[in-house]
Protein backbone atom coordinates (compact mmCIF):
# COMPACT_ATOMS: atom_id res chain seq x y z
CA UNK A 1 0.00 0.00 0.00
CA UNK A 2 1.12 3.68 -0.55
CA UNK A 3 0.39 5.10 2.93
CA UNK A 4 1.39 8.66 4.03
CA UNK A 5 1.84 8.98 8.12
CA UNK A 6 1.57 12.25 9.54
CA UNK A 7 3.70 12.72 12.63
CA UNK A 8 5.98 10.39 11.49
CA UNK A 9 8.80 10.82 13.24
CA UNK A 10 7.08 11.44 16.74
CA UNK A 11 6.58 8.00 19.74
CA UNK A 12 4.28 6.33 17.56
CA UNK A 13 4.92 7.38 13.74
CA UNK A 14 8.73 6.21 14.27
CA UNK A 15 7.28 2.77 15.11
CA UNK A 16 4.38 2.76 12.62
CA UNK A 17 6.59 3.78 9.49
CA UNK A 18 8.90 1.08 10.72
CA UNK A 19 6.13 -1.43 10.68
CA UNK A 20 4.86 -0.05 7.85
CA UNK A 21 8.66 -0.19 5.88
CA UNK A 22 8.57 -4.30 7.39
CA UNK A 23 5.09 -4.77 5.45
CA UNK A 24 6.81 -3.60 2.15
CA UNK A 25 4.80 -0.94 2.11
CA UNK A 26 5.15 2.55 0.23
CA UNK A 27 5.98 5.14 3.04
CA UNK A 28 5.49 9.08 2.47
CA UNK A 29 6.41 10.79 6.51
CA UNK A 30 4.82 13.85 7.49
CA UNK A 31 6.30 15.12 10.13
CA UNK A 32 7.83 19.10 11.04
CA UNK A 33 10.89 17.37 12.21
CA UNK A 34 11.56 17.03 8.40
CA UNK A 35 10.05 20.76 7.28
CA UNK A 36 6.44 19.32 6.54
CA UNK A 37 4.46 21.75 7.11
CA UNK A 38 1.63 21.47 10.22
CA UNK A 39 -1.56 20.01 10.56
CA UNK A 40 -2.93 23.51 10.85
CA UNK A 41 -2.23 24.69 7.60
CA UNK A 42 -5.26 24.02 5.39
CA UNK A 43 -4.20 24.87 2.05
CA UNK A 44 -0.56 23.36 2.66
CA UNK A 45 -2.39 19.73 3.92
CA UNK A 46 -4.70 19.90 1.10
CA UNK A 47 -1.67 20.16 -1.58
CA UNK A 48 0.31 17.50 0.18
CA UNK A 49 -2.03 15.07 0.02
CA UNK A 50 -3.04 15.87 -3.33
CA UNK A 51 0.40 15.56 -4.86
CA UNK A 52 1.21 12.08 -2.42
CA UNK A 53 -1.96 10.64 -3.90
CA UNK A 54 -1.60 7.61 -1.19
CA UNK A 55 -4.12 4.83 -1.13
CA UNK A 56 -4.08 5.27 3.01
CA UNK A 57 -3.04 7.97 5.76
CA UNK A 58 -2.23 7.35 9.41
CA UNK A 59 -3.27 10.61 11.03
CA UNK A 60 -0.92 10.65 14.13
CA UNK A 61 0.21 14.03 14.21
CA UNK A 62 -1.04 16.31 17.04
CA UNK A 63 -1.13 17.69 20.41
CA UNK A 64 -0.25 14.16 23.17
CA UNK A 65 0.53 15.92 26.17
CA UNK A 66 -2.57 16.05 28.92
CA UNK A 67 -0.61 18.16 31.53
CA UNK A 68 0.52 20.73 28.77
CA UNK A 69 -3.16 20.96 27.51
CA UNK A 70 -4.12 22.41 30.48
CA UNK A 71 -2.09 25.43 29.70
CA UNK A 72 -2.89 26.02 26.49
CA UNK A 73 -6.46 24.77 25.72
CA UNK A 74 -6.48 26.50 22.34
CA UNK A 75 -3.15 25.44 20.94
CA UNK A 76 -4.18 21.80 21.55
CA UNK A 77 -8.01 22.19 19.79
CA UNK A 78 -6.37 24.25 17.15
CA UNK A 79 -4.19 21.15 16.32
CA UNK A 80 -5.97 18.20 17.28
CA UNK A 81 -9.57 19.09 16.04
CA UNK A 82 -8.61 21.74 13.70
CA UNK A 83 -5.89 19.54 12.43
CA UNK A 84 -7.87 16.64 11.64
CA UNK A 85 -10.15 18.59 10.02
CA UNK A 86 -7.47 19.73 7.98
CA UNK A 87 -6.60 16.11 7.00
CA UNK A 88 -10.46 15.01 6.45
CA UNK A 89 -10.85 17.12 4.15
CA UNK A 90 -7.64 16.88 2.16
CA UNK A 91 -8.27 13.41 2.30
CA UNK A 92 -11.78 13.88 0.52
CA UNK A 93 -10.69 16.10 -1.98
CA UNK A 94 -7.64 13.71 -3.13
CA UNK A 95 -9.83 10.69 -3.22
CA UNK A 96 -7.77 8.94 -0.49
CA UNK A 97 -9.14 5.43 0.20
CA UNK A 98 -8.76 5.12 3.79
CA UNK A 99 -8.26 7.07 6.73
CA UNK A 100 -6.89 5.60 10.06
CA UNK A 101 -7.15 8.58 12.27
CA UNK A 102 -5.91 8.36 15.75
CA UNK A 103 -7.61 9.29 18.93
CA UNK A 104 -7.26 8.55 22.64
CA UNK A 105 -9.50 6.62 25.02
CA UNK A 106 -9.40 9.61 27.30
CA UNK A 107 -11.96 10.74 25.26
CA UNK A 108 -14.15 8.17 27.61
CA UNK A 109 -13.36 10.62 30.73
CA UNK A 110 -14.73 9.65 33.95
CA UNK A 111 -15.71 5.61 33.93
CA UNK A 112 -17.51 4.17 36.43
CA UNK A 113 -16.20 0.78 37.55
CA UNK A 114 -19.23 -0.82 36.66
CA UNK A 115 -18.66 0.73 33.31
CA UNK A 116 -15.16 -1.55 32.51
CA UNK A 117 -14.13 -2.71 30.52
CA UNK A 118 -14.82 0.21 28.54
CA UNK A 119 -16.42 -0.40 24.92
CA UNK A 120 -16.91 1.83 21.79
CA UNK A 121 -20.65 2.58 22.78
CA UNK A 122 -19.25 4.16 26.09
CA UNK A 123 -20.57 7.89 25.73
CA UNK A 124 -17.67 10.31 25.63
CA UNK A 125 -17.04 12.68 28.70
CA UNK A 126 -13.86 14.18 28.27
CA UNK A 127 -12.42 15.91 31.53
CA UNK A 128 -9.21 17.51 30.48
CA UNK A 129 -8.33 19.93 27.25
CA UNK A 130 -6.14 17.29 25.61
CA UNK A 131 -9.38 14.82 25.54
CA UNK A 132 -11.94 17.16 24.49
CA UNK A 133 -10.20 18.08 21.40
CA UNK A 134 -9.76 14.30 20.41
CA UNK A 135 -13.42 14.01 21.58
CA UNK A 136 -14.16 17.13 18.48
CA UNK A 137 -11.68 15.11 16.24
CA UNK A 138 -13.88 12.46 16.49
CA UNK A 139 -16.73 14.34 15.43
CA UNK A 140 -14.95 15.91 12.30
CA UNK A 141 -13.66 12.21 11.34
CA UNK A 142 -17.93 10.86 11.93
CA UNK A 143 -19.11 13.81 9.64
CA UNK A 144 -15.93 12.90 7.13
CA UNK A 145 -17.38 9.14 6.73
CA UNK A 146 -21.28 10.18 6.79
CA UNK A 147 -20.73 13.81 4.81
CA UNK A 148 -18.34 12.70 2.32
CA UNK A 149 -18.12 9.14 2.10
CA UNK A 150 -14.61 9.12 3.54
CA UNK A 151 -13.40 5.64 4.38
CA UNK A 152 -12.37 6.90 7.65
CA UNK A 153 -11.76 4.77 10.86
CA UNK A 154 -11.26 5.88 14.03
CA UNK A 155 -8.46 4.41 16.42
CA UNK A 156 -9.27 4.41 20.15
CA UNK A 157 -5.66 3.84 21.36
CA UNK A 158 -5.58 3.29 25.49
CA UNK A 159 -2.00 3.86 27.51
CA UNK A 160 0.59 2.89 25.10
CA UNK A 161 4.39 2.62 26.13
CA UNK A 162 8.11 1.58 24.77
CA UNK A 163 11.12 2.27 23.79
CA UNK A 164 11.52 6.10 22.70
CA UNK A 165 8.86 7.63 24.27
CA UNK A 166 8.58 11.02 25.97
CA UNK A 167 9.72 11.70 29.20
CA UNK A 168 6.11 13.29 29.54
CA UNK A 169 4.73 9.48 29.95
CA UNK A 170 4.57 7.37 33.13
CA UNK A 171 6.82 4.82 32.26
CA UNK A 172 9.04 6.45 30.07
CA UNK A 173 9.61 9.61 32.93
CA UNK A 174 10.56 7.07 35.78
CA UNK A 175 12.68 5.34 33.17
CA UNK A 176 14.49 8.60 32.38
CA UNK A 177 15.08 9.41 36.09
CA UNK A 178 16.07 5.94 37.07
CA UNK A 179 18.88 5.93 34.05
CA UNK A 180 19.74 9.27 35.35
CA UNK A 181 20.06 7.92 38.94
CA UNK A 182 22.71 5.33 37.81
CA UNK A 183 24.35 7.81 36.55
CA UNK A 184 24.33 10.29 39.29
CA UNK A 185 24.30 8.13 41.68
CA UNK A 186 20.98 9.33 43.44
CA UNK A 187 18.84 6.85 44.86
CA UNK A 188 15.29 8.99 45.10
CA UNK A 189 12.92 8.63 42.03
CA UNK A 190 10.33 11.35 42.03
CA UNK A 191 6.60 9.90 41.33
CA UNK A 192 3.11 11.28 40.76
CA UNK A 193 -0.01 9.48 41.49
CA UNK A 194 0.48 5.70 41.69
CA UNK A 195 -3.16 5.00 42.45
CA UNK A 196 -4.08 5.21 39.07
CA UNK A 197 -4.29 2.24 37.24
CA UNK A 198 -4.30 2.25 33.02
CA UNK A 199 -4.64 -0.14 30.20
CA UNK A 200 -1.04 -0.77 28.97
CA UNK A 201 -0.19 -1.82 25.36
CA UNK A 202 3.09 -2.13 23.72
CA UNK A 203 3.50 0.59 21.29
CA UNK A 204 4.69 -2.02 18.76
CA UNK A 205 1.76 -4.42 19.07
CA UNK A 206 -0.34 -0.79 18.71
CA UNK A 207 1.11 0.05 15.33
CA UNK A 208 0.41 -3.15 13.84
CA UNK A 209 -3.26 -2.99 15.23
CA UNK A 210 -3.56 0.48 13.38
CA UNK A 211 -1.82 -1.20 9.82
CA UNK A 212 -4.77 -4.35 10.32
CA UNK A 213 -7.30 -2.25 10.55
CA UNK A 214 -6.34 0.10 7.74
CA UNK A 215 -6.98 -3.31 5.55
CA UNK A 216 -9.57 -4.67 7.46
CA UNK A 217 -11.43 -2.67 9.65
CA UNK A 218 -15.24 -0.93 8.86
CA UNK A 219 -14.90 2.60 7.43
CA UNK A 220 -16.76 4.52 10.08
CA UNK A 221 -16.16 2.61 13.22
CA UNK A 222 -13.91 2.94 16.30
CA UNK A 223 -11.78 0.55 17.66
CA UNK A 224 -10.59 0.39 21.00
CA UNK A 225 -6.72 -0.57 20.76
CA UNK A 226 -5.73 -1.77 23.82
CA UNK A 227 -4.98 -5.10 26.18
CA UNK A 228 -8.18 -5.68 27.98
CA UNK A 229 -6.51 -5.30 31.14
CA UNK A 230 -5.66 -2.63 34.00
CA UNK A 231 -2.73 -2.15 36.00
CA UNK A 232 -1.61 0.33 38.86
CA UNK A 233 1.34 2.65 38.24
CA UNK A 234 2.71 1.50 41.05
CA UNK A 235 3.45 -1.61 39.25
CA UNK A 236 5.05 -0.03 36.65
CA UNK A 237 7.14 2.01 39.15
CA UNK A 238 7.90 -1.46 40.75
CA UNK A 239 8.65 -3.43 37.74
CA UNK A 240 11.13 -0.63 36.46
CA UNK A 241 12.36 -0.40 39.96
CA UNK A 242 13.40 -3.85 40.14
CA UNK A 243 15.31 -3.70 37.03
CA UNK A 244 17.32 -0.66 38.17
CA UNK A 245 21.28 -1.59 38.40
CA UNK A 246 21.46 0.09 41.89
CA UNK A 247 18.51 0.08 45.00
CA UNK A 248 16.45 2.95 44.79
CA UNK A 249 13.02 4.09 46.05
CA UNK A 250 9.88 6.11 45.36
CA UNK A 251 9.39 9.95 46.77
CA UNK A 252 5.85 11.35 46.26
CA UNK A 253 6.30 15.03 44.24
CA UNK A 254 3.29 17.18 44.05
CA UNK A 255 4.39 18.81 41.28
CA UNK A 256 4.06 15.46 39.51
CA UNK A 257 -0.01 15.26 39.99
CA UNK A 258 -2.42 16.06 37.22
CA UNK A 259 -5.43 18.52 38.34
CA UNK A 260 -7.87 15.19 37.14
CA UNK A 261 -6.98 11.93 37.14
CA UNK A 262 -9.09 9.03 36.19
CA UNK A 263 -9.13 6.25 38.73
CA UNK A 264 -9.22 3.26 36.42
CA UNK A 265 -9.44 2.88 32.52
CA UNK A 266 -10.03 -0.60 31.49
CA UNK A 267 -10.49 -1.24 27.21
CA UNK A 268 -12.50 -4.02 26.10
CA UNK A 269 -10.74 -4.75 22.57
CA UNK A 270 -13.51 -7.62 21.15
CA UNK A 271 -14.10 -5.35 18.32
CA UNK A 272 -10.60 -4.97 17.21
CA UNK A 273 -9.99 -8.79 17.59
CA UNK A 274 -12.72 -9.99 15.39
CA UNK A 275 -12.03 -7.52 12.64
CA UNK A 276 -8.60 -8.17 12.35
CA UNK A 277 -7.89 -11.21 14.51
CA UNK A 278 -5.19 -8.60 16.53
CA UNK A 279 -3.78 -9.54 19.51
CA UNK A 280 -1.16 -7.87 21.80
CA UNK A 281 1.91 -10.21 22.07
CA UNK A 282 5.11 -8.30 23.84
CA UNK A 283 4.58 -9.05 27.27
CA UNK A 284 4.58 -5.86 30.03
CA UNK A 285 7.98 -6.52 31.33
CA UNK A 286 10.06 -6.31 28.02
CA UNK A 287 8.22 -3.67 27.23
CA UNK A 288 9.29 -2.52 30.18
CA UNK A 289 12.96 -3.43 30.10
CA UNK A 290 13.44 -2.15 25.98
CA UNK A 291 12.05 1.57 27.70
CA UNK A 292 14.45 1.41 30.34
CA UNK A 293 17.61 0.10 28.29
CA UNK A 294 16.52 3.28 25.60
CA UNK A 295 16.53 5.66 28.16
CA UNK A 296 20.00 4.38 29.23
CA UNK A 297 21.48 4.92 25.85
CA UNK A 298 19.67 8.36 25.83
CA UNK A 299 21.34 9.21 28.94
CA UNK A 300 24.99 7.93 27.89
CA UNK A 301 24.44 9.65 24.36
CA UNK A 302 21.99 12.98 24.78
CA UNK A 303 20.84 13.77 21.52
CA UNK A 304 21.44 10.97 19.55
CA UNK A 305 19.05 10.69 17.03
CA UNK A 306 18.82 6.61 17.11
CA UNK A 307 17.00 6.94 20.63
Amino acid sequence: MRALVTGSRGFVGTHLVAHLNACADDVIEMDRVIGSPPVEDAGAMAQLIAEAQPEVVYHLAGQSDVAASWGDPLGTFRTNADGTLHVVRACVDAGVQRLVSVTSSDIYGMVAPHELPIGELAPLRPVNPYAASKAAAEMVCIQGYLGHGLGVIRARAFNHLGPGQSDRFLASALAARIARNERTGATAVPVGNLAARRDFTDVRDVVRAYRLLAVGGEPGEAYNVCSGRDVAASDIAEILLGLAAVPMTLERDDRLFRPIDVPVMRGNNGKLRAATGWAPEIDLADTLADTLNAARRHTDHPGDPSD
